[in-house]
């Protein structure tokens, strides 16, 4: 893992909400705005940024602790941008907090930790699930 980054360091992402980031289950479409499962994975994607960089070949990123604090919607159409900051790194795991804005909105905010661990240490893991 390489070491690239520090506490305070920054990534962006944005999103134009499309209808499939809506709120619909087997029961059909809920509504027309950004739902908070799609809203997750992009502010998961954002903090993912920071481990695409400090990676190596032989390791792999994976999630551990996400929050949402959904605090109002964006409709169809509209650019999402979420603003990821490193809030700690200790050893392996990296903590970011995001937010992310709309309008001049903020509609979400929240915490995403993931930890960098070497791929062979994931397949014996994800080997040992079946």
């Amino acid at each position: 893992m390489q070491h690239l980054f520090k506490p305070g360091d920054t990534k962006y992402f944005s999103r134009l909400v499309r209808a499939e980031d809506c709120a619909g289950f087997d029961s059909g479409n809920v509504h027309p705005v950004y739902a908070t499962f799609a809203l997750a994975r992009d502010a998961e994607w954002c903090c993912r940024l920071f481990v695409l960089e400090m990676k190596d070949d032989t390791e792999e990123g994976i999630g551990s602790r996400l929050t949402v604090d959904h605090l109002s919607p964006a409709l169809i159409g509209s650019e999402v941008t979420f603003t990821a900051t490193i809030t700690s790194i200790h050893h392996h795991e990296i903590t970011c907090s995001y937010e992310a804005v709309s309008n001049g909105r903020i509609i979400a905010s929240g915490i995403q930790v993931q930890k960098i661990l070497k791929k062979e240490k994931l397949e014996r893991l994800f080997a040992g699930l079946t």
